[in-house]
């Protein structure tokens, strides 16, 4: 190495001392260097109480499009506020308002933009409740990863996703919104929702952060009727609501929403325990919590609290560090500061929980981004795709009484295709359907022309509507169906009939298309009923009268394709039911894991049975699949000790099937009672015709075979145990 010379070295020396005085320059919280607890202690160092509380709100920015959201619109943005709901899908708009918050506030903090992307963005894929049907966690995560891709280069950084309220009551709408009755399989889906949308980080110019909403027991709304409360005991709080947050959290989810319900008396806006005892000392959770819309105020219709005042101190106090559109903390939180009843020490680490998401988010150091056209960000052909094979692998053949399906096309059949879901693509995209849009959406009669070009003949009807008492057009349907050799009625629900205060009293098909129904009963001919909705229906008065029938769900934009290709047999369904169909309203709630009966022959019924029309996991196939018994590695457990189970299933029919294998397990006798079964593993295989593939289940006895005490202590009895499958189970002891 060449010797510096003189001049040299006066310049290095100038230049270094030139760098270290701009380093000194340099506020700590803007070096994208420096690690981000040092960021954030900068920053919250150099912010004063006002600049403070303007992050703990937030606004919306764009156009509300969702009628249940009726709240104050904000007019002008302040620069300093923390967070905008952003309705818009415009880059130019969403940078145009971080420009203003990072050059006319003092410090430059970045605004995060959060929306309710549910089950996609402009590429909308199935409601939740269709995906864990699927039972295929991967492909879950592949449709998250699309959503938040699509969202965060439209300028939405934030989701309000996903769901995991464990909902057991087909009245409530929001059952849609979530993947069932079961908290294994809430947890599990929303793990992968999670790992979707965030990715391994945030900052990644095509992930989200992850919002697990409602925290918590919101599916357990008195009567299925939305924002009413909810009796919850702790035992039940902590063995059925809140694993799905445990797991979601543990999984790293960035932020988490407060729930409307009240839960036994605490407002889950206002519940200390739930928010800080669990979530922030026991998961130690560093995010953030966020009021649902409005849900700080409406801490003084459920009689909590007194006035906005009262309600932002409640609702603070107990752990929500951010007020969504309740205007309640921009207005009272800084007098509430002035007279000592909240304290500065909770201010900042509220503070430091908002900007901790941000800066993971890497907004600080891009708070823009690229502007790109609709092309680059949606629809792309790899979406589409996931899209519909998710819709293909989450609809579920309920009924298929002498194997009507698929439909055979050798002979060139006549199809009669009737019901208000046929051409009416709008209720096919589901309910808080984002930015999807309804030319996007391939009809059901569209799909179906494209599939059976050449191989059936299609003739269509109207038949009848949703709802109403119009017959006018049942005569010409009865006369187009007894032409055909096969009756398809496309029936349902509208989009609308699902989602936030949408609850039903009723959850059987409106009382015209069971009407319908009957009537097409009258010609003769096989009937196969194709459904679409967002809940468990009541089926018993129409289920008699069909030779088959489908649950295609709300499929998003792939629309009726993946129907199509089930009723041709170029897909042959594998979905399995997340959530029990009652016969009947009077049922619910009905779910699997109920407890035991103190009178297991009584109890019942007068006047309808008590077993479900179809229970949960419940789900046929276009071939048959033979289960061998289960082996198990070892009987007798120490309880510390780790075994396997296995079994066999051989698919023994003509085509090649996917298979679904629910683990369960099931403690005879314990202090506290459990439920009667516990779902505690899935697997899905694909099984070629005439193979056998063995599923392999990994048991943890602390993770899979202990309980929870009302305190949220895990424990372990000595004793027997079984492990299900189907009709099979196998004993197992645990010993010290």
């Amino acid at each position: 190495m060449k010797k510096l010379t003189f001049i040299s070295c006066i310049l290095l020396g100038g230049w270094l001392s030139g760098a270290m005085a701009a380093d000194k320059t340099q506020p700590v919280y803007k070096s994208a260097k420096a690690p981000i607890e040092e960021r954030v202690n900068d920053l919250v160092g150099k912010m004063t109480l006002e600049e403070k509380i303007q992050q703990l709100n937030q606004y919306t920015l764009g156009r509300n499009n969702n009628a249940n959201n009726v709240g104050e619109e904000v007019k002008g943005i302040p620069a300093e506020i923390g967070s905008v709901i952003y309705f818009d899908a415009d880059a130019q708009l969403r940078n145009a308002a971080q420009k203003k918050a990072m050059e006319e506030s003092r410090l430059g903090i970045p605004i995060i933009f959060g929306y309710d992307v549910i089950h996609g963005f402009r590429t909308v894929y199935p409601i939740s409740l269709a995906q864990a049907c699927s039972w295929n966690l991967n492909l879950v995560e592949d449709a998250c990863a699309i959503a938040a891709q699509e969202a965060r280069m439209s300028g939405v950084d934030w989701t309000f996703s996903p769901m995991i309220d464990v909902a057991r009551d087909g009245r409530w709408g929001r059952v849609a919104e979530g993947y069932g009755e079961d908290p294994y399989t809430n947890a599990v889906f929303g793990v992968a929702s999670v790992k979707g949308y965030q990715g391994e980080d945030m900052s990644d110019s095509k992930r989200v952060a992850s919002c697990l909403k409602h925290y918590i027991g919101y599916g357990a709304s008195e009567a299925g009727r939305d924002y009413v409360y909810s009796e919850i005991s702790n035992q039940t709080l902590w063995d059925t609501y809140i694993p799905p947050y445990e797991a979601g959290v543990k999984a790293g989810a960035a932020t988490l929403m407060s729930s409307f319900n009240d839960i036994s008396g605490v407002p889950g806006s206002a519940n200390y325990y739930t928010l800080t005892d669990i979530l922030k000392k026991q998961w130690k959770h560093d995010g953030f919590v966020v009021s649902d819309w409005g849900a700080v105020p409406q801490l003084i219709d459920q009689g909590s609290a007194a006035n906005r005042k009262e309600a932002a101190c409640q609702a603070f106090s107990a752990g929500v560090e951010m007020d969504m559109m309740g205007h309640c903390y921009d207005r009272h939180m800084a007098e509430l500061v002035k007279e000592g009843k909240i304290t500065m020490e909770q201010i900042d680490d509220a503070v430091k929980r908002v900007l901790r998401v941000k800066f993971r988010l890497g907004l600080f150091d891009t708070p823009y981004i690229k502007e790109t056209t609709e092309q680059e960000r949606f629809l792309l052909p790899q979406s589409l795709a996931t899209a519909e094979q998710l819709a293909e692998e989450t609809i579920v053949l309920l009924k298929n009484e002498g194997n009507i399906l698929p439909i055979a096309t050798d002979s060139k059949q006549t199809i009669a295709v009737m019901g208000p879901m046929v051409k009416n693509n709008t209720e096919l995209l589901g309910s808080w359907s984002g930015h999807g849009r309804v030319e996007n959406v391939l009809g059901i009669n569209e799909a179906l022309d494209e599939e059976f070009a050449g191989k059936a003949n299609l003739v269509y009807a109207d038949g009848c509507d949703f709802d109403g008492e119009d017959t006018s057009k049942f005569s010409e349907a009865l006369e187009t169906a007894r032409k055909a050799d096969i009756v398809l009625l496309c029936m349902g629900e509208k989009r609308g009939w699902s989602g936030e205060n949408t609850s039903r009293s009723i959850i059987e098909l409106p009382a015209i298309q069971e009407q319908f129904i009957a009537e097409m009963k009258k010609t003769g001919k096989p009937i196969v009923l194709v459904l679409s909705n967002g809940r468990p229906l009541g089926l018993a008065k129409v289920e008699p009268l069909c030779d088959a029938i489908v649950e295609m769900w709300q499929p998003g934009v792939p629309g009726g394709k993946p129907l199509a290709g089930v009723l041709s047999g170029r897909v042959n369904p594998s979905g399995k039911l997340s959530i029990t169909f009652p016969r009947s309203t009077g049922q619910t709630p009905l779910y699997y894991n109920q407890r035991k009966s103190a009178r297991p022959n009584s109890g019942k019924y007068q006047d309808i049975p008590s077993t479900p029309l179809y229970e949960f996991g419940y789900g046929l196939s276009y071939t048959t699949f033979s289960y061998g018994d289960i082996k198990i590695s070892k009987a007798d457990i120490k309880r510390n000790e780790k075994f396997t189970v296995e079994i066999p299933v051989s698919n023994t029919g003509k085509r090649d099937g996917a298979e679904v294998v629910h683990w369960y397990i099931s403690d005879p006798f314990c202090l506290i009672t459990r439920p009667v079964k516990e779902l505690k593993h899935f697997d899905k295989q694909l099984i070629k015709a005439g193979e056998t593939h063995t599923f392999r289940f990994e048991v943890d006895p602390m993770r899979d075979l202990s309980f929870v005490n009302s305190n949220g202590e895990r424990f372990l009895d000595n004793g027997e145990y079984y492990i299900l499958v189907k009709d099979k189970k196998v004993k197992v002891t645990i010993t010290d």
